[in-house]
């Protein structure tokens, strides 16, 4: 068996206003060689974009990848990080305090992708000096300007 591919993803997200118009971003690395991929959304949340850009890395994928995603956001991370997912479906989709689990459609999108490889989270410190966490921040900044210009 060959080895895996790994792939590093870095991803953010945006939004102007919470709920307002939203852009994310994210920088796929493997082997030195980047793709980036990047886009808008006129009525989203802040939460939404980040779940978002990590689901369009890892769709830009081929093949089972070992990939490491790499992001500054707590909500996106954490619940993997933290094992919350497992007790979510477990408990049909609601949180430790009974409520519903926000942006589960896109939380099963997630998941859905995640199985496909072999994935590991990383938390970073957002605005700070990470290169491409940084980068991924402009991008999407820069889609809400694009998106809120031809609105």
């Amino acid at each position: 068996m060959s080895e895996l591919k790994h792939v590093d993803i870095y991803t953010d997200g945006a939004c102007s206003g919470n709920p307002g118009a939203g852009g994310w971003a994210a920088i796929l690395v493997y082997n030195g060689v980047e793709k980036t991929v990047c886009g808008y959304n006129k009525d989203t949340t802040n939460n939404r974009m980040e779940l978002f850009a990590i689901i369009q890395g890892l769709r830009q994928l081929k093949e089972k990848c070992d990939v490491t995603v790499i992001s500054d956001s707590a909500y996106a991370t954490e619940p993997f990080l933290q094992g919350w997912l497992d007790s979510w479906i477990k408990n049909n989709w609601r949180t430790a305090s009974k409520d519903d689990v926000k942006n589960s459609d896109l939380w099963k999108s997630l998941i859905f992708e995640v199985q496909k490889h072999y994935v590991n989270f990383v938390r970073v410190k957002g605005h700070a000096d990470n290169e491409y966490n940084n980068r991924c921040d402009k991008l999407a900044r820069a889609e809400i300007k694009k998106g809120l210009k031809n609105d």
